[in-house]
């Protein structure tokens, strides 16, 4: 055990651990869940309940899960098995398989979508991606088996960042990538401003529509988004818990995490809303809003060729950051239960994906598989690593790892806010996922 240690990689500053957890949440969530979602529920009205939300479970949620992977050294599979030995008892490693199988099944989905925003960043370098209309280019590539080339692509980039571990594969990425992010969105934040009627946006994401707040389902969405944003899963977060030193602050590190990928939720906001306002399109028109609505401005917008390289460079450093961290769950469990190399791991999840993502981009698969995992098992997995942590390892040794590395003492808030509150809304997340056939 002493040697598995010593040959365990880890991050090398707080900095790369914070980026690669920041890169992790910041993904498709952030930049064409949200954006919708706040188009949909009234903006300033969706706004409100969702940062209420990003602060209870940035605390808690967040905190837990880099704490859990850190205290046991290891991911959900060994995590969960060891967690459940505290209890006397082998039976953990069964229940953390969840979060390990819905890593992988949401990564192999977003993966095809990753496809698609490779594909129209090479049409807007070309410029094919503005000579017809952005609807019926869009519908080629989700057509079946419409995108296998980019798919691939996509996913060659993201497996050989993995290849390279953690200190010098995932750490490195997420140090250029998530820069380059904030900065190319920051450009067209400015950009956007300057549009005609974009303030009209600007205005829906600050006024808010009090009887839209005052609807239930706001709220659901609200906190179902939440925990998506912020990549609670029981996985990915846990894994890189698992390479972080035992001398960070994991509060401290937890604060900054949702900090920046709150940051970057409003960010995407201030892009597509303002810019959708401006040229009088519709900001609740939902899903299609990244690849058929944003083109659509791209197309109308001066320099809007330019500006759509910068946008979907943008959308596709975020992507890779958070295709990275979903991946690392059943690489690292293969690491843990087979005692793989980092590359035969990395190779095995690799071909899996590939060929089970192929085959899902046949007809409207991608988006039954993705509700499929998303509703039935993202949330299991979040439920079930809060529950290991703060109930079966109990509070006194939750604390005693969150506190870990910190120099000022948790307040008491801690395990009422852990224990109860935290472990009660992801049951209700849970709950509400299936009732409102998938909240995120």
């Amino acid at each position: 055990m002493e040697t598995e240690k010593k040959e365990r990689d880890s991050f090398n500053s707080r900095l790369g651990f914070v980026l690669a957890c920041v890169g992790s949440a910041v993904g498709m969530a952030n930049i064409w869940l949200f954006p919708y979602r706040v188009g949909q529920y009234g903006g300033a009205a969706f706004l409100i309940p969702y940062f209420l939300f990003i602060v209870v479970i940035g605390f808690t949620g967040v905190i837990g899960e880099m704490a859990f992977g850190r205290a046991m050294g290891t991911g959900p599979l060994g995590a969960f098995r060891k967690a459940s030995q505290m209890r006397g008892g082998n039976w953990g490693e069964w229940i953390g398989i969840i979060p390990v199988i819905g890593s992988l099944g949401i990564a192999t989905g977003y993966s095809v979508v990753v496809g698609w925003i490779i594909r129209f960043l090479a049409g807007s370098v070309t410029g094919s991606a503005f000579t017809e209309e952005s609807g019926e280019y869009f519908g080629a590539l989700a057509q079946n088996f419409g995108s296998v080339l980019w798919h691939v692509i996509g996913l060659g980039i993201v497996f050989i960042c993995m290849a390279y571990g953690i200190s010098t594969g995932i750490e490195k990425i997420n140090k250029i990538m998530m820069p380059i992010f904030f900065i190319l969105f920051l450009v067209m934040a400015v950009r956007v401003f300057m549009l005609d009627n974009a303030q009209e946006g600007i205005m829906y994401m600050l006024k808010p529509n009090w009887e839209q707040v005052a609807k239930p389902e706001t709220w659901v969405y609200a906190l179902g988004q939440a925990f998506f944003s912020l990549s609670l899963a029981g996985s990915g977060t846990v894994v890189y818990g698992s390479y972080l030193k035992k001398t960070e602050d994991v509060v401290e590190s937890a604060k900054n995490v949702a900090l920046f990928d709150t940051l970057a939720s409003l960010l995407s906001i201030f892009v597509i809303i303002p810019a959708v306002f401006a040229f009088g399109l519709d900001p609740a028109s939902g899903p299609p809003l990244m690849f058929i609505t944003m083109p659509k401005v791209f197309q109308m917008m001066p320099m809007g060729r330019v500006f759509a390289i910068i946008f979907f460079l943008a959308v596709l450093c975020a992507a890779i950051t958070s295709l990275v961290n979903l991946f690392e769950t059943p690489v690292e469990a293969l690491q843990e239960k087979f005692g793989f190399s980092r590359k035969k791991a990395v190779c095995v999840v690799a071909v899996i994906a590939t060929a089970v993502g192929v085959c899902i981009e046949s007809g409207d698969n991608v988006s039954i598989w993705m509700d499929i995992v998303s509703i039935y098992i993202i949330p299991l997995g979040a439920l079930l690593a809060a529950v290991m942590f703060f109930w079966v390892c109990g509070s006194k040794f939750a604390r005693e790892q969150a506190q870990m590395g910190r120099n000022k003492v948790i307040g008491k808030w801690f395990e009422p806010m852990t224990k109860y509150v935290f472990v009660g809304l992801t049951l209700l997340v849970y709950i509400l996922s299936i009732f409102y056939n998938g909240i995120g």
